[in-house]
């Protein structure tokens, strides 16, 4: 199907060089794109959001890829950020793991080699669901405490499976712990004031989450491709232990490379130091090998 870019209305960030552009789905959707370029550079990443947040907040972790010789592409997923439509709602089941598909090709598309590919927490997911169905190939995969597993109670899963039958799109409110994302206290006065986060979710966008957890967990052993795994074990937002059954399923593939944080909170590559410090020198370790 065909894409077309579109330029932004503010076609220059005017925050560090930022480009912002838009790129329309084939159901019409229009995505909000920001890159950081880098001028002969000899890699590009490709970066997925998680709930509620928007492509913005990786400005510290583009620059980190930007300062080692990485272009890197982020975008909004749709129902978030600068990104048009209801909040946390989707108008299909797959449409994150579509829009992924179409912005990781459109980017691929004007590169000399693929982008590697990198997931935060639902963004992880969507990540790890889209390489396991074979909708991209990356030359590289790096998962960021993925939403495999919810903190969720049980009763809570099925009603938002009954929900996303009878009423998929109704506007519900998540229930995110600020002081949980990290230990560094300014990380969440920013998310709480940030005017382009989101605290909407929808049945239809919630199944999505639970369901496709424990599916990319069950089909973890089709991994093909070069996997870090990185992991925060006092993690309250997912449950780390989704990220261990995937790790565990995936033994056999020789892909995946797995590093626990045991006492780092949900955003690692928003940590207070020195744990900040000690996820990037894992993730530059693994790309120095792999990428």
């Amino acid at each position: 199907m065909e894409q077309t870019v579109q330029s932004s209305p503010q076609s220059l960030d005017t925050h560090g060089g930022v480009a912002a552009t838009w790129l329309t789905m084939a159901d019409g959707q229009q995505l909000f794109l920001r890159d950081w370029p880098k001028a002969k550079a000899r890699a590009a990443v490709l970066i997925v959001h998680g709930l509620g947040e928007h492509s913005g907040r990786y400005q510290r972790l583009a620059e980190w890829f930007n300062q080692r010789g990485y272009a890197v592409r982020s975008y909004d997923q749709r129902g978030h950020g600068q990104t048009p439509g209801q909040r946390g709602a989707l108008r299909h089941a797959d449409d994150l793991l579509e829009d992924l598909a179409t912005v990781y090709h459109d980017y691929a598309n004007g590169l000399p080699h693929a982008p590697l590919l990198l997931g935060h927490s639902m963004g992880g997911l969507v990540a790890a669901r889209t390489v396991l169905d074979g909708r991209v190939t990356p030359p590289a995969l790096v998962l960021s405490s993925p939403a495999l597993r919810s903190w969720e109670p049980a009763w809570l899963v099925r009603l938002a499976r009954v929900l996303n039958r009878v009423a998929p799109r109704l506007p519900l409110r998540s229930s995110l712990k600020f002081h949980k994302l990290s230990h560094d206290p300014q990380v969440a006065l920013a998310y709480h004031a940030d005017p382009l986060r989101t605290g909407s979710i929808t049945p239809r966008l919630a199944d999505f989450i639970f369901q496709s957890g424990a599916t990319c967990i069950a089909d973890a052993a089709s991994l093909s491709v070069p996997t870090l795994l990185l992991v925060a074990d006092s993690d309250e937002l997912v449950d780390p232990s989704g990220s261990r059954a995937f790790a565990k399923v995936a033994v056999p593939t020789r892909q995946l490379t797995t590093r626990y944080f045991s006492t780092l909170y949900h955003e690692l590559f928003n940590e207070a130091e020195p744990g900040r410090s000690q996820v990037l020198m894992q993730l530059g370790d693994w790309l120095g090998r792999h990428v």
